[in-house]
């Protein structure tokens, strides 16, 4: 009974609720299950259970776009190549309010919601923090009253499952929409035309772009529901689908079949994810997805524009001039950037407008968010790859540019270093487009998401441009919602929290600050420990039963989860790991603090030495586990297949988060904020957000080592050694030695040779230089997790200093600083409630 009678903050279950659901489940359940099969599956119970709580949602969807018709409000469209949503209805029910009366109504049916739950597949329809920050987004601005939408593909194929194979990452295609997905309706009557290659002809009636291939973009609509407010948002994602003339027009009487086959050749668009974080691939069939979203989503735009009337088709707007009034749209990052040039492209040559008044428009509408600095990851279009593809949108880049020179030139007469490096136009053997400054020139601001990060981007990466229009240069620091972030995934701290604070943190996450009156209070440090131990002993069994590794539940849960690169230094980690290990080797009978280290993430499939780092990772706990001296004192797990799901169970059984990029690197980070605000203690580098999470928790708080920024810069300009650290630090060459020598991969000895070689002589992100600061830090943690009490009240520290990262905070800085509009936290009428 005890799990179900779990309180107020997932919501009440009133007995008309449970009786209500259980009708309107058994209703749905009847008519999921086929004529001739009376036998329902765990799948079929699952769809049942999904479409009840869909229907709560329906109502409130429709109501809450006639709220946005008869308002007629300023819009906001988020455009986004990545859309990392996880699982939907867990979330559905807390932000509906109905997860009691749907936990108390599937126990009186004799099922279990917790397995239900665990049939949905992940929506993993993003790489990591970039798609993720756009879901937590959309939870936020639906919590905030704001009339927005989410623009992105519908990829058949999200990002690869990671299985390990002899140690090694294999991928396997995400067939997550196999099933079907109860939580999507498709809207084929909003189908829209994308045109590609053809070519352009000016004529005395204007530019006409003639000869092109038609792609149809087909939609398809996701409920975002706000918390408790009753606002129902909508998530628009597109799926290409072939017109039914695609390739038949010219074919042969032999042909028709291979016709027919061709037209995968256009819907292949929206068939898969790329599956890189923060590496530019320049493929045409990437650049085919850019465009193809921005262009379905302007037509969107322009005609919910014209015709703000529910329901209406009629165009009530004729002029386009008052489009910034009544439309934002923010590019999450460069991947949407075709948006500028499109609606160019729409207001000269099929509205007709001038070139002047056509971008001033544009500028005012678009908004650009950078989310790194890593050189590799900076968009760079190939000009021919334009030409063939876009051309008309290749003219109108050019203009862009020479418009854009010019304006520079009367600023800086005779600077044309300066000209070269701002210009839209890359040279080079291969002429580029720079997708970054397209971005920058078509928009009224472009914000970085730390304030370290925006620091950075205005000093180095951007800084011609910040120089000349300073005004244009924001920062908003990135967060997550609480709701999914804390109220679902660890419901017994977020009940904690609310008995001594109050349950109305969770819409103001600032009210988090109201514990530091209870940091001294012996029943709340009692409480906190107790949930993660209760989280801790529900993972450990997690383990066990996927890994088959017996955990110590009483060890330390010392975790790095992240896409697996180079800057994020897991191999910094490894270091500390085999550090550990040799020390215990050394001295049995010390008494160690026991670590569990858990790493996970997925390597993108063409990056080696990530999936190298992965091969270690496995390696090392191959050795580490079956030592014997080394006991249940340390224990390596490498996390298969780390996902939203997986996040959710285990950010809330860790005690100390690794943070530990190269200070400079990592633009801000949000795992850092999961784990902060699930009660783990933070170890980590001076970059990112970690910055300002030792800033609103106090840096006494955190296990804050190594390089600064500036340090890092310095060591740039004076050169950095590696092979000085190796020689002068015993720990570090023993380490390097043990991997160098295959003391970890016994039967092939020169296995990790490209590692060994990569850190001792092309080491861009310095890992030997934060090595012993490193060291010293888990020293310092180890020492203190043998005091439960201080590191509980640690943790209450961390967890009171949360309520800047809320994605609700972030959300109200683009409101109002950006977009021009007003978060609201007034609830608008339920669908049963009358009408104002």
């Amino acid at each position: 009974m005890e799990k179900r009678k779990q309180i107020s903050v997932r919501g009440l279950a009133g007995v008309e609720n449970v009786s209500d659901l259980k009708t309107n489940f058994n209703r749905h359940l009847h008519f999921t299950l086929v004529k001739d099969r009376n036998v329902a599956t765990k799948r079929d119970y699952y769809f049942a259970l999904a479409n009840t709580v869909r229907d709560h949602l329906v109502g409130r969807w429709i109501r809450t776009q006639q709220h946005y018709y008869e308002k007629d409000p300023k819009r906001v469209y988020y455009l986004s190549l990545e859309f990392y949503m996880g699982r939907t209805l867990q979330n559905t029910m807390v932000n509906l309010a109905l997860e009691n009366a749907c936990d108390e109504a599937t126990y009186q049916l004799g099922l279990d919601m917790e397995e239900l739950q665990d049939i949905e597949e992940d929506a993993g329809l993003g790489n990591g923090g970039l798609g993720r920050l756009a879901a937590c987004f959309l939870d936020s601005m639906a919590s905030l009253g704001l009339a927005a939408y989410g623009y992105g593909i519908r990829y058949e194929f999200g990002i690869f499952n990671q299985k390990i194979v002899n140690g090694w990452q294999v991928e396997e295609a995400d067939d997550w929409l196999r099933y079907g997905n109860p939580w999507e309706k498709a809207r084929p009557e909003y189908m829209r035309p994308v045109h590609f290659y053809g070519r352009v002809e000016h004529t005395p009636e204007g530019v006409k772009w003639v000869d092109t291939q038609v792609v149809l973009a087909l939609p398809y609509d996701t409920p975002v529901p706000g918390y408790r407010n009753n606002v129902v948002n909508t998530m628009r994602l597109w799926s290409a689908k072939a017109p039914c003339d695609f390739n038949l027009k010219d074919f042969n009487v032999g042909g028709y079949i291979q016709a027919v086959l061709d037209r995968n050749l256009a819907e292949n668009i929206s068939r898969v994810l790329y599956p890189n974080d923060n590496f530019f691939e320049g493929k045409e069939l990437r650049l085919k997805q850019e465009y193809f979203v921005v262009a379905a989503t302007l037509q969107d735009i322009v005609r919910r524009f014209k015709s703000s009337k529910f329901g209406s088709t009629e165009v009530v707007r004729v002029d386009l001039s008052t489009l910034p009034d009544k439309v934002a749209i923010q590019l999450n990052d460069t991947h949407p950037a075709m948006a500028i040039p499109e609606l160019m492209r729409i207001l000269l040559d099929t509205e007709h407008q001038t070139w002047e008044k056509a971008w001033d428009i544009v500028t005012r509408t678009c908004a650009y968010t950078n989310h790194t600095v890593l050189p590799e990851a900076l968009e760079r279009w190939p000009i021919d790859l334009f030409q063939n593809l876009l051309p008309r949108h290749l003219e109108i880049i050019f203009e862009i540019n020479r418009r854009h020179l010019e304006r520079i030139a009367n600023l800086y007469p005779g600077d044309h270093d300066r000209l070269r490096r701002m210009s839209l136009v890359e040279e080079g053997d291969q002429k580029k487009i720079n997708m970054a400054h397209l971005c920058i020139v078509g928009s009224h601001a472009v914000n970085g998401v730390a304030r370290i990060h925006s620091d950075i981007i205005k000093a180095t990466l951007f800084k011609d441009f910040y120089e000349v229009d300073p005004h244009k240069f924001q920062n908003k620091t990135n967060g997550i919602t609480p709701r999914r972030w804390l109220v679902m995934c660890n419901p017994g701290l977020a009940e904690v929290i609310a008995e001594r604070i109050g349950e109305d943190y969770i819409r103001d996450l600032d009210q988090l600050k109201n514990l530091l009156e209870f940091v001294d209070d012996d029943s709340l440090i009692r409480d906190i420990a107790k949930i993660k131990q209760e989280n801790k002993l529900k993972f450990s069994a997690y383990l066990e039963e996927h890994y088959k590794v017996k955990i110590n539940p009483n060890s330390m849960f010392d975790v790095q989860v992240k896409r697996i690169h180079e800057y994020k230094r897991q191999l910094l980690n490894c270091l500390h790991i085999i550090t550990l290990y040799n020390r215990i080797k050394k001295e049995p009978n010390k008494n160690w603090t026991p670590r569990t280290i858990m790493i996970g993430g997925k390597a993108a499939p063409g990056y080696h030495t990530a999936k190298l780092i992965i091969r270690l990772i496995t390696a090392i706990g191959d050795i580490v586990n079956h030592d014997e001296v080394v006991g249940d004192r340390l224990k390596v797990i490498f996390l298969e297949n780390y996902k939203v799901t997986l996040a959710e169970k285990i950010i809330p059984a860790s005690d100390l988060s690794e943070q530990i990029s190269t200070a400079g690197t990592e633009a801000s980070g949000t795992g850092n904020m999961k784990f902060m605000l699930n009660g783990a203690l933070t170890i980590g580098t001076m970059d990112g957000a970690n910055v300002e999470m030792a800033e609103e928790a106090g840096e006494e708080n955190l296990f804050i080592f190594g390089m600064r920024v500036d340090d890092v810069d310095a060591m740039d300009k004076s050169g950095y050694d590696a092979m000085e650290y190796y020689n002068r630090i015993p720990e570090l060459k023993q380490a390097m030695d043990q991997i160098a020598g295959g003391y970890f991969s016994p039967d092939q000895h020169d296995l990790f040779k490209d590692i060994v070689n990569m850190l001792l002589h092309h080491d861009r992100f310095k890992v030997f230089a934060d090595y012993e600061a490193y060291i010293k830090c888990q020293d310092k943690v180890s020492a203190l997790y043998k005091n439960p009490k201080e590191w509980t009240k640690m943790v209450i520290h961390n967890i009171a200093g949360c309520g800047k990262f809320s994605s609700d905070r972030t959300i109200s800085q683009y409101a109002r600083e950006i977009w021009g509009m007003e978060p609201s936290l007034e609830r608008i009428p339920a669908p049963d409630d009358p009408r104002q």
